[in-house]
């Protein structure tokens, strides 16, 4: 399935399936009649049986139940994630290209940070640029949503925790971030202003995806090609990623991970930036393309 959350005429935020080559999607609730299907975050914490079943009713769904993508709203396909973290898990990102040495610890570790969970927005957002900021980048990434929450979860079975995958565009404003940066706590203000944590356009069950690593990476800004790169690049896997995050800590269903900017997926490393105004096409295969306007 291809997972997400669109705006119902009735104003309502629920959880949709796309079919028909993206061109209509399918109202989950009304196709079942089960409430438990009105959001995406319901359908990942009712489990496998429930998955199966939302499945069947995509198959089958009544004319009633369809909806056309044109003229509809799609939103995050989970708004506001129970949890948002984001790992630092491509070697070519987090050294620039070789241009920084990186501690042991980066290989020993999978890292991450926690991003502002309420600062997500969906494609075709406009983003309201910071005004005190002028150094405005994106960042290309695959997201992991956890199905099956879990403690101390082995690597072996890592991968049974993992519902999907959608695209995760971490805005960054640079100007910011260099600055804070200095003090040695991480990430703050310069990616959780509001937007910039975007999300989508759509959630691919892990059932359709059978080599995540093999998922190919594309940027564009303005239509032009900016990067190019593949999962498979990655050095830190999403087994490891779940397994650490796991260790005395409890996971819970619904949660995002970022993998990380892979290889060339920025502007900070390609030594050139978008501007206001701009438009942002982030492309991972399978999942489609994730645009976002900056203003």
């Amino acid at each position: 399935m291809r997972l997400v959350t669109f705006v119902r005429p009735d104003k309502a935020a629920v959880a949709g399936a796309l079919i028909e080559a993206d061109r209509d999607l399918v109202d989950l609730e009304l196709a079942t009649g089960n409430a438990v299907f009105r959001t995406v975050q319901g359908l990942i914490e009712a489990g496998p049986d429930a998955w199966a079943e939302a499945r069947a009713a995509v198959a089958a769904a009544p004319e009633r139940a369809l909806r056309p993508c044109a003229g509809t709203t799609l939103l995050p396909p989970l708004p506001i994630p129970v949890q948002l973290r984001d790992f630092a898990s491509f070697e070519a990102h987090s050294s620039a290209a070789g241009k920084r040495t990186l501690p042991q610890v980066w290989y020993d570790e999978p890292v991450y940070y926690k991003c502002n969970r309420f600062a997500v927005v969906g494609p075709d957002s406009i983003v309201e640029w910071p005004a005190g900021s002028n150094l405005i980048d994106y960042e290309l990434e695959l997201a992991v949503i956890i199905g099956r929450g879990g403690k101390d979860i082995s690597t072996e079975r890592a991968m049974e925790h993992v519902f999907g995958y959608t695209i995760f565009n971490d805005l960054s404003a640079r100007d910011w971030q260099f600055r804070e940066m200095e003090v040695g706590l991480g990430p703050a203000r310069g990616k959780d202003f509001d937007g910039a944590n975007v999300l989508g356009p759509c959630i691919i069950t892990a059932d359709e995806v059978s080599d995540p690593y093999a998922l190919h990476m594309v940027a564009r800004v303005n239509g032009e090609e900016w990067s190019r790169n593949s999962v498979g690049t990655i050095h830190h896997r999403i087994d490891r990623m779940i397994s650490f995050a796991s260790e005395s800590q409890t996971l819970h269903a619904g949660e995002i991970f970022g993998t990380g900017t892979v290889g060339g997926g920025c502007g900070f490393e390609l030594g050139r930036y978008p501007a206001r105004g701009d438009l942002i096409e982030l492309e991972i295969e399978r999942i489609g393309v994730l645009r976002t306007r900056i203003r």
